[in-house]
């Protein structure tokens, strides 16, 4: 299913854009709830409990990458290039920051099973890359934006 954006004249600035990333947005966090569901059930046969925390713990890393990279795209629509270019820089920053904060706390724990956990966010994010490509691809960009006219007649 494709959003589709009006073709409305007076369609807001950016709205062919919060729609591709509204559907991409969406299409993230149905992936990552059915990773979490399907990891949490072959993590449960193939580990037990572990695996069970691991598919959790991946699929929320997964969730939250997904979401930062769509939440800052849709907050800098028609901000300009550098402001997309500094945020989506920060987001990603911060992303690894997480990253790593998690790794260190989690891998002094063993109640989670890593390879599920590895598997699951692996999973999240090469699904994520493609929902994410199918969104653009499946959207209706405009290439030009038509400049205002008035019925003033000469």
């Amino acid at each position: 299913m494709t959003e589709q954006v009006p073709d409305a004249p007076d369609a807001p600035r950016g709205a062919a854009e919060q729609a591709v990333l509204r559907a991409a947005l969406r299409d993230c966090l149905i992936l990552v709830g059915g990773l979490a569901v399907l990891g949490s059930v072959v993590g449960l046969l193939v580990a037990g409990m572990p695996g069970v925390w691991g598919a959790l713990i991946g699929a929320a890393l997964a969730a939250f990458f997904c979401a930062t990279t769509v939440w800052s795209m849709l907050y800098t629509v028609g901000k300009g290039t550098t402001a997309m270019g500094a945020v989506v820089m920060g987001s990603w920053l911060a992303k690894m920051v997480v990253l790593i904060v998690v790794l260190v706390v989690i891998t002094q724990f063993d109640f989670y099973d890593r390879v599920v956990l590895f598997v699951v966010l692996l999973l999240g994010a090469v699904g994520s890359a493609l929902l994410d490509y199918r969104a653009v691809r499946n959207g209706r960009m405009p290439y030009v934006e038509p400049e205002a006219t008035t019925d003033v007649k000469p």
